[in-house]
């Protein structure tokens, strides 16, 4: 895991990202120069997970500011709006994208009186610190999770929500990965997570590179893993959080949700503030992604695993009620019930530290 999975090479106008659908298999790096490159990276999931796809957006709006060629700033203006607003609509789940977005779009209208070319330092400035947040933000979840295990715990993960979808340490696998520095020696259970496989194909990857103890399950074994004693905690991402405490995460989260607390186990959802959206009253707010019906019918078969014209439902999302969430875990410290007092709570705490 000597490779970063979202960067910046200014010198070379250049998005750096790891093709996340050529692992496990192999290792490709993608050095993104045109726009349209960027929007099919992130629409395709070549890069992927909330947090990476924030930080991918942000290098990509001031790659695309970079490349206007304008000296009013009415004229610089308009083209930076069109290309946000493309960014805005590969993805439309994941709040990350949009709120990386609108804090370029601030330090443009913040700088309107400036040179354009000043606007654009001061962009390349905003989209570095956006992805250095992302570094300590993520440690910082890790250190407030690691508190909640236990030497020798059973987790199960969901989805990917480790280094792959982040920058560094992830957040559901932050505690996990500093937990292992620690000498902690977690078995982790990886849910393959259907119909994209991210668990089997991208966590199982990087914390067995890692040297963490990990067992890939298909989703339906999930229980019986629960039933068997072998785990302790969930530890899950989220892709957007309302203000009620209501969580959207990668499909099949909101079943892991239900077994755990039939079975006693601690729910817990590790997500960065950004990840929460206070104009979300609840999950039934959040737009839920649909995706092409192939990826359960035929991309990762030799033949066509359905009948030809059987319809077929292939939400990205699903909603975890809030009252099934035993805490989440941000940057500032876990949030527990009432999640909307404790939820604003953090978010006070956040905007009175910046």
């Amino acid at each position: 895991m000597n490779f970063e999975t979202v960067a910046l090479d200014d010198k070379n106008s250049a998005l750096v990202i790891v093709d996340q659908t050529r692992l496990p298999g192999e290792v490709v790096t993608l050095r993104l120069t045109r726009q349209q490159e960027i929007l099919d990276a992130i629409r395709t999931l070549k890069v992927r997970g909330a947090p990476a796809i924030g930080v991918a957006a942000a290098i990509g709006l001031y790659l695309a500011a970079k490349s206007i060629c304008a000296d009013s700033f009415d004229a610089f203006y308009r083209e930076f709006r069109a290309a946000k607003e493309a960014l805005a609509a590969t993805r439309p789940t994941a709040v990350n994208l949009f709120w990386a977005l609108e804090r370029m779009e601030k330090v443009v209208l913040d700088s309107r009186e400036l040179p354009v070319l000043e606007i654009k330092r001061r962009l390349y400035s905003e989209a570095v610190a956006i992805r250095e947040e992302d570094i300590k933000m993520c440690r910082a979840i890790g250190e407030h999770g690691l508190k909640l295990l236990h030497d020798g715990d059973g987790i199960l993960t969901h989805c990917n929500a480790g280094r792959l979808a982040t920058v560094q340490y992830g957040t559901a696998l932050a505690p996990i990965y500093l937990g292992h520095e620690k000498g902690y020696r977690f078995r982790v259970f990886a849910d393959e997570t259907r119909p994209l496989l991210q668990g089997a194909r991208l966590t199982a990857f990087e914390l067995a590179l890692s040297g963490v103890d990990t067992t890939v399950i298909c989703d339906n074994m999930a229980a019986r893993g629960m039933q068997n004693g072998w785990v302790q905690a969930v530890l899950v991402g989220a892709d957007r959080i309302a203000a009620n405490g209501d969580v959207c995460n990668k499909i099949g989260t909101s079943a892991l949700a239900i077994l755990a607390q039939h079975y006693g186990i601690p729910f817990y959802v590790c997500a960065p503030t950004s990840t929460i959206d206070l104009n979300a009253a609840t999950g039934a707010d959040i737009p839920i992604e649909q995706r092409p019906d192939s990826e359960v019918t035929e991309m990762w078969f030799e033949q066509r695993m359905a009948l030809e014209g059987v319809k077929v439902y292939n939400p990205a999302f699903d909603i975890t009620d809030n009252a099934l969430v035993t805490g989440i875990i941000t940057e500032y410290g876990v949030a527990r019930q009432p999640y909307g007092e404790s939820l604003k709570a953090i978010c006070e705490q956040k905007s009175a530290q910046e």
